[in-house]
């Protein structure tokens, strides 16, 4: 992701040497960067431009005080202790670092084709990533609309997506084959899983799979479609078009999911939710974050920082990350009388939809964001340093973290699977 400047160079944000090792723009030739240098071919000499990066722009957002975090306890996909971050200040201070800027980063509908006459003198991309920390694997074909949930389950080799265009496809992790589908009779608004158990967001109802026992129940209740679902304290919550939080409980007598309580403050519909340092975090259509206790079920905390949808919502040890059609990431950080307030705000020239947090094969911490220009932006932590960029046909809502892996689906029902690469190859 960018941080404001020019379209045609953020493929990375090249930070380089602090602003005190570059002179002032009295004694500067000029304030802009050679383009012959940056493709390493500049033979100009004396160059009227610069052969070094400008130094990085003010960072956007605000540094607070670090008064402890959320909790210790936040769930996160990864080791605890290669995502400790020392204070709220550390979040948006970049490391000096030179990436390789691409010259476009356009694909080339050629190449998408399979015929390009230029080949590696193609001035459009050949490639659907920018970035040298992670390559495509492979590409799984079978939906014919928007992937809208992938989900990996505990003690499964296979990988499960839904779909809009009304299927659940199981995928064999070893050969990629599609190896089952299951028509739904509706569109899949959002998919997870916990155990062996599949939850599936349709519209009016909630579909429950057990992938050990081959239970199937529908679980009545939701109005609209339901766009987000999360697993804490033993119950199922379900965030849904008419603004509600649905929960259901797990009865061992029945063997089925029984209605548990029905959570209905926010004014419009309920598109993410997430749970860590028990609470509740719900994200609406109405720009609002609504905290709630995970044990008296009582909203504690509403955030109004966000201009737009609050889009996702992502745990990430001691910090609460969001993201918003008004173009920003926010962090939230607890303070000395135990309110989250924001710390960093990250901000974007494009709506922010998605937000999925991994480790990579060295343990860093990771932030994969998608956007409404058809792109991922790929960040290290708490930096914010970019690493590189995914990009698609349409827009990617489903991002899914595996082991040394990444799923992406996209608005045509490309499903991509990414691979980390070691930090010595990408290096090379």
């Amino acid at each position: 992701m960018d941080v404001g400047r020019d379209a045609n160079k953020r493929v990375f944000n090249r930070l380089g040497p602090g602003p005190s090792s570059f002179p002032s723009s009295s004694s500067d030739k000029h304030q802009k960067v050679c383009f012959h240098w940056r493709a390493g071919k500049c033979n100009r000499n004396p160059c009227p431009f610069l052969h070094r990066e400008l130094p990085p722009p003010p960072l956007n957002g605000t540094s607070k005080r670090s008064y402890g975090g959320v909790s210790d306890d936040v769930p996160f996909p990864g080791p605890r202790h290669h995502t400790s971050f020392n204070s709220s200040s550390s979040w948006g201070q970049p490391h000096g670092s030179n990436k390789v800027v691409r010259k476009t980063e356009k694909v080339c509908h050629f190449w998408e084709q399979g015929n390009c006459k230029h080949g590696d003198t193609c001035r459009f991309l050949h490639s659907w990533s920018l970035g040298d920390s992670f390559q495509l694997l492979t590409q799984l074909e079978g939906h014919q609309e928007g992937v809208s949930g992938i989900t990996l389950p505990s003690g499964s080799d296979k990988l499960y997506t839904g779909s809009k265009d009304n299927t659940l496809r199981a995928w064999d992790c070893q050969s990629g084959q599609c190896v089952g589908m299951m028509n739904l009779g509706d569109e899949v608004g959002c998919m997870i899983s916990e155990g062996p158990w599949i939850f599936i967001g349709l519209p009016n109802l909630v579909k429950v799979l057990n992938l050990q026992t081959n239970v199937d129940q529908n679980l009545n209740g939701p109005v609209g479609q339901v766009y987000a679902m999360v697993v804490g304290n033993d119950l199922l919550f379900a965030g849904t078009q008419d603004g509600s939080v649905l929960a259901w409980k797990f009865n061992d007598a029945t063997n089925c999911f029984e209605p548990a309580t029905m959570l209905k403050l926010h004014d419009l519909a309920v598109v993410s939710l997430v749970v860590g340092a028990n609470r509740l975090y719900s994200g609406s259509m109405d720009k609002s974050i609504r905290v709630w206790d995970l044990e008296t079920l009582q909203c504690i905390q509403t955030l109004t920082d966000h201009t737009s949808v609050v889009m996702s919502i992502l745990c990430w040890d001691k910090f609460l990350l969001s993201c918003s059609l008004d173009k920003s990431i926010k962090v939230w950080f607890t303070n000395e009388i135990g309110k989250l307030e924001v710390t960093y705000t990250h901000n974007e020239e494009h709506g922010l939809l998605t937000l999925c947090g991994m480790l990579d094969l060295e343990g860093k911490p990771v932030l994969l964001c998608s956007c409404n220009d058809n792109s991922v932006r790929v960040y290290d932590l708490p930096s914010f340093f970019e690493r590189g960029k995914i990009l698609a046909k349409q827009e990617v809502r489903s991002i899914q973290a595996g082991p040394g892996l990444f799923f992406t689906g996209d608005g045509t029902g490309q499903l991509k699977v990414w691979k980390w690469l070691p930090e010595s190859k990408a290096a090379s």
